[in-house]
């Protein structure tokens, strides 16, 4: 099967060269930015609070009737524990030391969720379905939010950015849009319990777990150390903290972005040779080779501009390009299946001449542009289309045969081993949270076998940080996604979807919410994310919250074996099983060969007769296991099967 870099169109707000960067080490302030006005503290809990200040100075923090003091140390870091009242408010929080004192208004005590993975989690509701309702819905004063902007570091960071608000249908909207899932969860437990609930987004599209993973956990658990010795490298270098290891490569090798940038306007292209796009590489010198060539074009748009921001489109591009049109960056993407469409500000756009350049990393003999000539064009906002096949100025920049060492992988936001932990979770810590919800993995989905060590490793690595002991975590199973294949086998996403499952039966406290019926053949970001938010806080509510509410459908109990046959007894049944679509589908026995045959199913009780008349001797049984199945059964709760197999044949 082919194995996908996972990443869409949701992410090219984190690919500009620059966004990736870490922020520059501001002065420590007197107070971490994790605290603010209208946050949510953790009730009945001693909650840290720490901050800054000269080393020796004495810090009172003082909460209602509770008040802790502290010496700031040698590093001049102070940080007390004080009690927290139970669940309501507001509060005021005071923080003072002698010349020096912050009061922080509008603090609510409930509970504090952090919602981490990549882009499914980061996915704004104006991206799902009914999203616009949502949001003209979203006004909960007992509901705050915290949107951590993405932060690769190369050695843990002591700050983030960002503010706590009132959950409104401004503040859910601001700065792109507050994750939905997180607000689905947080909303439904917030309306069955009425406890005021704080919502931590931390998260970043395209990521791997390990970039979410300490180097420390990452060193013990192994197989990362390449990647882990590179960012030791560029830190003790000084280079900019990408998080990805192209854009070093590219500040290493490309003579395109040393000096006057080959974007620029003002770059002189005139010994540039005529090339045709589609097309180029060949008239370039690249051939067959991997290379990296800038192609340059003008174009004429009439004055006015048409208003409304306008859209490029580049087609399937191998492997890598970064586009800009007048010098300023507008997207760049290494997902090669993803056909570019690149949004152009209005503002970029002028009256008369405007110059487009696009740089392409080509690594395979076909590779460059792959689309057909008439997919090139930019549309202007008023929907006219101005085509751009046909000959550009192009120029090869590197010729990236051996011996000149390729990047180790070609994604430009941060994937980095580490580098999101020590950016992203290495500031907020120790800050006390009730628990966690993670919807990651498309970033894993081929290493299954390494992602039921790595995430494990994640969580305890998390909870052992946070010292508040084993908080609740609980993973969304990977939605649907990719053609349906109609016949059965082995499937790297439904490894992937075993790997989050065994971790939730050996991890304790953790939970599984399945949303392999909520998926969408076509788009990584299924809209649906109501489901998914909902059957997060399902777990929650039955296990935290004390309340009577089936949280898991069905699930493998055991497996019997006859010669003609195979009984699967479930758990969770809930009520008993149902089969939806009036025909139980996508289970499949194999035999000695290994050869999988779809089975005929039949319900009998909180059990499945599986059959096969072309598996005499069946010695496994599988359900739904491939990207995109068929989910047919349910438990009574509407919850559907976890996905299973019963052999443990090698698997990616």
């Amino acid at each position: 099967m082919k194995k996908h870099s996972i990443i869409g169109p949701l992410l090219l707000a984190f690919l500009s060269p620059f966004a990736s960067m870490a922020n520059p080490r501001d002065p420590l302030p007197f107070l971490s930015p994790i605290f603010g006005d209208h946050m949510v503290l953790q009730h009945n809990q001693q909650t840290p609070i720490w901050g800054w200040a000269q080393p020796g100075t004495l810090v009172q923090v003082t909460l209602g009737a509770a008040s802790e003091s502290t010496l700031a140390n040698q590093d001049g870091k102070w940080q007390v524990f004080i009690t927290t009242p139970g669940p309501g408010g507001p509060f005021s929080l005071k923080i003072q030391s002698p010349g020096q004192q912050e009061i922080l208004h509008d603090i609510l005590m409930g509970d504090v969720w952090l919602c981490g993975g990549q882009s499914n989690m980061e996915l704004p509701l104006s991206r799902t379905s009914n999203g616009l309702e949502a949001i003209r819905n979203a006004s909960h004063p007992n509901i705050r939010i915290f949107k951590i902007p993405s932060q690769p570091a190369y050695a843990p960071a002591k700050l983030v950015k960002g503010s706590w608000n009132v959950c409104t249908p401004e503040t859910i909207s601001a700065d792109g849009g507050f994750s939905a899932v997180a607000y689905y969860f947080g909303q439904t437990i917030q309306s069955h319990t009425n406890i005021p609930i704080g919502l931590i987004e931390d998260c970043v599209g395209g990521t791997p777990a390990e970039a979410w993973t300490s180097p420390e956990t990452l060193m013990k658990l192994g197989g990362f150390q390449q990647g882990l010795d590179e960012e030791s490298r560029h830190l003790s270098h000084g280079d900019p903290e990408y998080g990805n290891y192209i854009m070093h490569w590219y500040d290493d090798y490309d003579p395109g972005q040393k000096g006057l940038s080959w974007a620029n306007p003002g770059f002189s292209d005139e010994d540039w040779k005529p090339v045709p796009l589609p097309g180029g590489f060949e008239e370039l010198g690249a051939g067959t080779n991997p290379a990296v060539c800038y192609f340059r074009k003008s174009i004429v748009l009439p004055d006015p501009v048409p208003p409304g921001d306008a859209t490029l489109h580049l087609g399937i591009v191998e492997r890598m390009d970064t586009t800009f049109i007048n010098g300023k960056w507008v997207g760049a993407s290494a997902w090669v299946e993803n056909p570019r469409v690149y949004s152009v500000k209005h503002s970029i756009l002028k009256p008369g001449t405007n110059l487009i350049t696009v740089r392409v990393f080509k690594t395979k003999p076909e590779g460059g542009f792959e689309s057909a000539p008439g997919i090139l064009k930019l549309v202007l906002g008023n929907g006219d289309s101005i085509p751009l096949a046909g000959i550009w100025a192009g120029r090869m920049a590197v010729d990236a045969r051996k011996p000149l060492p390729l990047p180790l992988t070609f994604e430009n936001w941060p994937v980095m081993p580490g580098v999101l932990y020590n950016g992203m979770i290495a500031p907020i810590l120790p800050f006390a949270i009730k628990g966690v919800i993670w919807y990651q993995g498309e970033a894993n989905v081929g290493r299954a076998i390494q992602y039921r060590k790595l995430l494990p490793a994640m969580i305890s690595n998390w909870r052992r940080d946070f010292d508040q002991g084993p908080f609740p975590f609980y993973i969304v199973s990977l939605a649907a996604f990719l053609p349906h294949r109609d016949q059965p086998g082995d499937d790297d996403w439904a490894a992937l979807r075993e790997a989050q499952a065994i971790t939730s039966q050996s991890v304790s406290n953790s939970g599984l919410a399945i949303t392999i019926d909520i998926g969408d053949a076509a788009n990584i970001h299924a809209p649906d994310k109501m489901d998914v938010g909902n059957r997060l806080a399902r777990w929650a509510l039955a296990r935290d919250y004390g309340i009577s509410i089936p949280c898991c459908g069905p699930e493998l109990q055991q497996a019997i074996f006859n010669h003609d046959g195979c009984k699967i007894i479930f758990s969770h049944a809930d009520g008993g099983l149902v089969i939806k679509g009036g025909q139980a589908a996508e289970f499949s026995l194999a035999g000695q060969d290994h050869h999988w045959f779809w089975a005929k199913a039949t319900v009998d009780g909180n059990a499945i007769w599986l059959h096969s008349s072309e598996v005499s001797h069946p010695l496994a049984a599988r359900y739904a296991w491939q990207a995109n199945p068929i989910a047919t059964l349910y438990n009574k709760a509407n919850l559907p099967a976890v996905p299973f197999r019963t052999d443990d044949w090698p698997v990616n």
